[in-house]
Order: structure tokens, then C-alpha cells, then sequence
């Protein structure tokens, strides 16, 4: 997926930082803990915990088996 700065992600303080676009264009929480993720916060929860657990959902497919379509 190509990158488009404004839309899928900014720079702030030299680091990128994906906007909420980007994340529903990708499909899944990843557990990071991103400041615009746009997952329910329990889904949130959940994805945090399973990547703790050195478990973290890597798809979009894995995502939509645990959750369904959020």
C-alpha cells in the first residue's frame, strides 16, 4: 500500500504518525497503541494484550476471525 503524507500519515517531532485513515485502509488494530486508531477501545484492549503476550494480529483476516467486522 502506497503512503500518501496529509492522508494515510504525518511527521510530528520526526516520528510518523498514521492517521485514522490509514488504519481502516489497513483493516486491523495491531495493539500498539496508536494515538489515532479508530478500533473500539476493547478491541484495542484485547489486541494490546494478545501483542503482550507475544501474540499480536498480524492481518486483516486474523482480525475479522476475532472480532469480526468492527
Amino acid at each position: 500500500m502506497e503512503l500518501r503524507e496529509g492522508e494515510d500519515y504525518y511527521l510530528e517531532g520526526g516520528f510518523l504518525v498514521f492517521t485514522a485513515a490509514y488504519h481502516r485502509k489497513r483493516g486491523y488494530c495491531c495493539g500498539s497503541g496508536c494515538r489515532h486508531c479508530p478500533y473500539p477501545k476493547a478491541v484495542q484492549a484485547e489486541a494490546m494484550r494478545l501483542r503482550q503476550e507475544g501474540r499480536p494480529i498480524r492481518s486483516r483476516a486474523e482480525f475479522e476471525a476475532r472480532f469480526g467486522q468492527v
